[in-house]
């Protein structure tokens, strides 16, 4: 091989590698590009998904300092109470525990925490977890809210289906003394985005299911003999 040949061999291997190095260049640009692109699609899907979830919310009366509840009672011991109201097993846990959680309140050992929760929207076709606790709060405003909850769960629907219509929901609350005031404020869903506040203040908690219980902010098995327990503890 010439000299010439040599330096031509060589000189092309060098460009080769010049082009080499630019492809590979180009490749992590436009790599570094794409994610740049995603993180800021993420971002902005983020933003619009905040923006139309709303804001503002109206607190019920009885509602505790951050709204995230409606306080049952004055006894000294705070008993958190989650709850989802086509949930079977709060159903349940209302039909035997529900008596104890009234002895205690009328005993005044504790302060119930009452926080119904719509984690089960899905099992429904109308959103019926919102609705119904929607329509609790409405029920506190006429000072019924204890008494509502419970006639709720007597008359809960099951999951799958389209659970209680607003008119179902107004009759329950007619039952139990509240008026056209309550009427109202169900069909106009005033408490609606107090519901999603309460939703989202338990997931920050770390509640994760229903019913769930804590007393004086320790949680607690969900069940009266445990709850008793825990509470007479914590009096103590």
């Amino acid at each position: 091989m010439s000299k010439r040949t040599g330096q031509k061999a060589a000189a092309r291997m060098v460009r080769d590698e010049i082009a080499r190095e630019r492809r590979r260049r180009r490749t992590l640009w436009t790599s570094v590009v794409a994610v740049i692109a995603l993180a800021i699609a993420g971002m902005i899907g983020y933003v619009v998904y905040s923006n139309q979830r709303p804001h503002t919310y109206t607190a019920p009366p009885g509602a505790v300092d951050d709204a995230s509840g409606i306080a049952v009672g004055t006894g000294p011991v705070k008993l958190d109470l989650y709850e989802d109201f086509i949930c079977p097993a709060c159903r349940q846990f209302e039909q035997q525990g529900g008596a104890t959680v009234d002895q205690l309140i009328a005993a005044n050992k504790v302060t119930l925490i009452y926080h119904p929760v719509a984690y089960l929207d899905r099992f429904s076709s109308t959103r019926y977890s919102t609705r119904s606790s929607a329509a609790s709060a409405c029920a506190a405003e006429g000072g019924k809210y204890r008494e509502y909850a419970r006639a709720l769960f007597e008359r809960q629907p099951p999951e799958g289906g389209a659970g209680l219509s607003d008119d179902e929901l107004i009759s329950i609350g007619s039952g139990i003394g509240l008026g056209d005031t309550f009427g109202r404020c169900v069909r106009d869903g005033k408490y609606t985005a107090w519901t999603a506040h309460v939703t989202d203040a338990a997931s920050k908690r770390g509640v994760i299911g229903t019913p769930s219980a804590y007393v004086n902010g320790k949680p607690t098995d969900s069940n009266p003999q445990a709850i008793t327990a825990a509470v007479d503890a914590a009096g103590k």
